[in-house]
């Protein structure tokens, strides 16, 4: 997998999926909030899928 995510990219997925997540465990927005896993999962790995199958990238030295 080449990586195709910037810091900033990186930041805002760890911290609206943990949001998410953190939401779900509470009860606050039911099981939606699940779809935070998968921010947490592509911020981990420095790759999105949906990124590579549209051809965008953006980080600047990838």
């Amino acid at each position: 997998m080449e990586r195709n995510l910037a810091s900033w990219d990186r930041i805002a997925r760890v911290v609206f999926g943990a949001a998410l997540v953190i939401a779900a465990l509470t009860g606050t927005i039911g099981i939606w909030g699940w779809i935070g896993v998968v921010l947490l999962a592509t911020a981990g790995m420095n790759f999105c899928p949906i990124y590579k199958i549209f051809g965008l990238k953006t980080c600047t030295d990838c």
